[in-house]
């Protein structure tokens, strides 16, 4: 049995990943960021493993905004700690 995630996206996170999908000059990373961040309002959903290198690949870039970062940090502290 997989372990469960008990952590959820909070409401001020989801607004900024609702933000970043309506925003057109989002990058595609940050809508995938924000997408999965979304998914994650609900208790039952966690962090895919194919996403789960994603975030920390962005917190150590220069290159990403604020908000994608916000983004990552979220959907890395979602992931299944065991995998």
């Amino acid at each position: 049995m997989m372990a469960r995630n008990r952590k959820r996206t909070s409401s001020k996170i989801a607004s900024i990943a609702s933000g970043v999908l309506s925003d057109n000059a989002s990058s595609k990373i940050a809508k995938s960021l924000a997408a999965s961040a979304l998914l994650q309002v609900d208790k039952s959903k966690q962090t895919g493993g194919k996403l789960e290198d994603l975030p920390s690949k962005v917190l150590n870039s220069p290159k990403y905004n604020n908000k994608t970062k916000i983004l990552a940090g979220s959907v890395l502290s979602q992931s299944n700690k065991k995998r």
